[in-house]
């Protein structure tokens, strides 16, 4: 049985994007900050010799031009002021949430409402500064190394802290923004517009690589299979669902008596999104980064070491990854997107009940046992999808844009940003989709009928 809000996001109408005043401006707020973010990418770091830069971009190619730049959007390579991207605010909120976890008194402060969550986001601001500061002053440090600053020294590497520090600082503000006053996803829209700006350059170097003879026509054709094989795949399974049956007994409101109704709590396959991946890269992006920008200087052996056997498409990067993406995907489900005892508290608190299970306790354990074993599919499949296509890489030197990561972040981002639109817009037509969908059919009078008197 279709409930009443699937059939008035059925009958929802995208022909009322034009009336939705409040949808539209918040699109246009939306598209100014990220055009903003754009031309930021350009504007480059004081100090910086442009010319070696290129050059040694050229020679480093998938070290920098790979993971790195998928979440900068290519200003890593031109070092702009958006060098260090937002990895450093995504990972500042990985330690607060693994903290959060872990000591008493910082989850006793999650559980105090719009007040706590206040101070938790102040406590991963902070600890933004310090991560983006250490990133900065090692960037910095591997730049004089490798003999990219025009003039190097105490000068050119604190200016060279303060731009990208500031810069990442600004781009969390911008991320916060079009989360509160854009459509959403403030963060995730990020790295999706660096994901999709950088991905014309990645088809035009793999179109030459096939024309010069270094790919053969078959890989062309196996790549474009593979990257809409992959794409079908990421949206069938962010959109599997396990439902869990749901039941509200007969119970009495004042004078009128309702009905026994049954329903279903959707479980996502997937409920953790494109997180786990987000935070698995980030925490390979640092020691590659520094590595890549030290391997013509005095790096040292450890981090030759480093790069040796933690770049992209090496044995311990892949097993690495695949081990993050899994912990990630149960930490945050479990933790964040669908806590089994917020859950069933609430289920118990409307009177609701899975069939043959009791309410409260039992009723966690339950949904512990459900998510626990549908995560072992969720798992697997974000793991296939992200180390996959980097095998298939350094196999046949894709370029990195056709990574199982970018595919997943840039199909998952579309996804939501699409549902927050539809989110809008089923509020802007609420009154009409309510009589469209003839949920006021029962209420409504007869034509004709006498009036009461």
């Amino acid at each position: 049985m279709v409930s009443a809000a699937e059939q008035m996001a059925a009958n929802t109408s995208w022909a009322a994007l034009g009336k939705a005043t409040d949808l539209r401006n918040r699109i246009l707020f939306t598209l100014g900050l990220l055009i903003v973010y754009r031309l930021g990418t350009f504007i480059p770091v004081p100090g910086i010799d442009g010319a070696a830069l290129r050059e040694f971009v050229e020679q480093a190619g998938q070290g920098v031009a790979g993971m790195v730049s998928m979440f900068t959007g290519g200003a890593l390579g031109r070092m702009g002021i958006f060098a260090l991207g937002i990895m450093p605010y995504i990972s500042a909120s990985i330690i607060v949430q693994l903290l959060t976890a872990m000591v008493p008194a910082l989850e006793q402060l999650k559980k105090e409402g719009e007040q706590g969550r206040k101070k938790i986001n102040q406590y991963t601001r902070y600890g933004t500064v310090f991560l983006a500061t250490l990133q900065a002053y090692g960037l910095a440090a591997s730049l004089e190394a490798g003999e990219l600053a025009t003039d190097p020294g105490w000068y050119f590497r604190a200016a060279c802290v303060i731009t990208l520090v500031g810069g990442t600082m600004f781009l969390m503000w911008l991320g916060e923004q079009i989360t509160a006053r854009g459509i959403g996803n403030g963060i995730s829209l990020i790295i999706f517009v660096g994901i999709i700006a950088e991905i014309p350059a990645a088809l035009a170097q793999f179109f030459v690589q096939g024309q010069s003879g270094a790919i053969s026509p078959a890989v062309i054709v196996g790549v474009m299979v593979m990257v809409v094989v992959v794409i079908a795949f990421v949206v069938f399974m962010e959109r599997a669902l396990r439902k869990i049956s749901i039941q509200y007994p007969r119970r009495q409101v004042g004078m009128k008596m309702t009905e026994a109704q049954q329903s279903h709590l959707p479980v996502k396959v997937n409920p953790a999104g494109v997180i786990p991946a987000i935070f698995a890269s980030s925490l390979l992006l640092l020691p590659t980064t520094i590595a890549t920008f030290s391997q013509q200087g005095s790096g040292g052996p450890i981090l030759s070491t480093i790069l040796a056997y933690f770049g992209p498409g090496q044995p311990l990067y892949l097993l690495f990854f695949a081990a993050m993406i899994v912990f990630f995907a149960y930490f945050y489900t479990f933790n964040v997107s669908f806590k089994v005892d917020d859950v069933a508290d609430n289920l118990k608190n409307q009177n609701g009940f899975v069939p043959g299970i009791r309410p409260g306790k039992k009723t966690a354990e339950y949904l512990e046992y459900v998510v626990n074993r549908v995560l072992v599919l969720g798992s697997i499949y974000l793991t296939a999808v992200c180390l996959m296509p980097e095998i298939l890489r350094t196999q046949f030197s894709v370029p990195f844009y056709f990574g199982g990561t970018s595919v997943l972040i840039v199909v998952s981002v579309v996804m939501d940003t699409i549902q927050q639109v539809q989110s809008h817009l089923l509020a802007h037509q609420y009154e009409g989709l309510i009589q469209k969908s003839q949920l006021r059919g029962k209420g409504r009078k007869k034509r004709g009928a006498p009036a009461r008197r």
